[in-house]
């Protein structure tokens, strides 16, 4: 049964980011087909085409590598300013020229006749920069949906109060909390004298309710050797409990949590109540106001391009993880294998995290692929080509030559030729590959724990 949990958690991860690809380029094709560009392909994944359908003049299909997609629009690349429009010069000098000329002769191999006002090139620049947007803004329209789904249904993690995590069953020299092998002749710890339990939750200490973990450790500690009345909920049922703590000495500290010394640099002690147990908080999901929404929103998107702008020192980390001793930073970049041995390992009952093994299987699942897609959204914003973002700089770079050609009353500049970013593009790419190597052999060797 686990087995199976598992491979339908994984199953269910790469539907969702199937899904994500497609949408991310259904934001492209839509508004492309708006513009009456004409789009030969709309193709979900990367190699050999597993499956096809040609509807009107677009072949839709899917393909065997599941890392990404694409729409072949005609005309991405215009001619040379220098050659008539719709042509290509006949020969080029040096490797990178001659790779671009031939990336153009392709793109304008495509162009039929009838469909010279179709290519991409000709469209203005409000119209291509909403063509190359379309994809990353369907990524990020995907996370806010199910980002405002999970806050407005199913609700927001909140402390509603403290269960008792452990029960030390008697006190050792060094530590009032813990278990060791052998309690003989250790005497029993308070809590184990009255009987507390793991799971109780505890309701109230001396009439004063609990609402967090940090309660129990404030109204303890100051009756060290006088009883205290403790109403625990166990099993349904509240049960009424005495326990007096023991007196221990522990450093003092101060608000940030830091030891207070003396003038002599000795650390400060003062004596408290200990009763042998360790807490956690119980988490109740408690729905918000829609908006709620949008700020936890905008702060993935930040969190995000933060860890973008970091992403040379989080390789360094995800690479000193996978062939090192060093954890994985819970901040780092993960790549698909590891977003969908997350989310097996959730929908089978693994341990994904201390805190999040408290939070149900499909939230978990939705609010990692709603990660995913905040993911998408800022990382195809990234100004290189072939990234949306790249295609985005160059239609705004032409869209200001062109203004300041027309306010200081200049010919037009004509289009700029995006084509000579290829060798960026290639280069991009390979690092994106490389990349993507390193972060699934990481995920695989060494993954990441939330």
């Amino acid at each position: 049964m686990g087995l199976m949990l598992y491979l339908l958690g994984v199953l269910a991860m790469v539907l969702g980011i199937g899904a994500s690809i497609a949408l991310h380029e259904i934001g492209h094709l839509v508004p492309a087909k708006l513009f009456g560009v004409k789009c030969r392909q709309y193709m979900v994944g990367f190699g050999p085409t597993i499956w096809s359908r040609r509807r009107g003049e677009t072949e839709y299909g899917i393909k065997a590598i599941p890392l990404g997609g694409y729409v072949r629009m005609i005309g991405m690349f215009p001619p040379r300013p220098s050659d008539p429009d719709g042509t290509v010069r006949a020969s080029s000098t040096g490797r990178w020229s001659a790779m671009v000329d031939d990336a153009r002769s392709a793109a304008l191999e495509e162009i039929e006749p009838g469909d010279e006002d179709r290519v991409f090139y000709r469209l203005s620049t409000p119209k291509k920069v909403v063509v190359m947007l379309g994809g990353p803004v369907m990524n990020l329209l995907i996370g806010a949906v199910l980002i405002t789904g999970l806050v407005t249904i199913h609700g927001v993690a909140e402390v509603r109060g403290a269960a008792v995590a452990s029960v030390a069953q008697c006190i050792t020299p060094a530590t009032l909390s813990g278990t060791t092998p052998d309690c003989t002749g250790l005497p029993a710890s308070p809590a184990a004298q009255a009987g507390l339990r793991a799971a109780d939750r505890i309701e109230s200490i001396n009439g004063k309710p609990v609402t967090t973990p940090v309660d129990v450790g404030a109204l303890v500690r100051p009756h060290a050797g006088e009883p205290v009345a403790m109403v625990v909920l166990r099993d349904g049922e509240r049960v009424r409990l005495n326990v007096t703590p023991v007196a221990t000495q522990v450093p003092t500290l101060n608000a940030e949590g830091e030891p207070v010394l003396d003038a002599a640099g000795s650390p400060v002690t003062e004596k408290v109540g200990l009763i042998g147990t360790t807490t956690s908080p119980i988490l109740v999901n408690v729905p918000q106001p829609i908006g709620q929404a949008p700020p936890m929103i905008a702060d993935m998107v930040t969190r995000t391009a933060g860890v973008l702008l970091r992403l040379p020192e989080k390789m360094v980390g995800v690479w000193q993880a996978a062939f090192g001793s060093q954890a994985r930073d819970v901040e780092g970049p993960m790549s698909v294998v590891g977003v969908g041995r997350l989310a097996g390992e959730k929908a089978s009952g693994m341990s994904v995290g201390p805190m999040l093994d408290q939070i149900e299987p499909v939230p978990f699942l939705i609010n990692l692929l709603a990660s995913l897609n905040i993911a998408l959204f800022v990382f195809n914003l990234i100004p290189l080509m072939p990234l949306d973002g790249g295609h985005v700089l160059g239609a705004l770079w032409e869209g200001l030559k062109r203004t300041i050609a027309r306010v200081l009353h200049r010919p037009d500049p004509g289009y700029v030729d995006v084509a000579k970013g290829l060798p960026i593009a290639y280069a991009v790419s390979v690092v994106l590959i490389i990349m993507s190597v390193l972060i699934i052999y990481a995920d695989i060797v060494k993954p990441v724990r939330l």
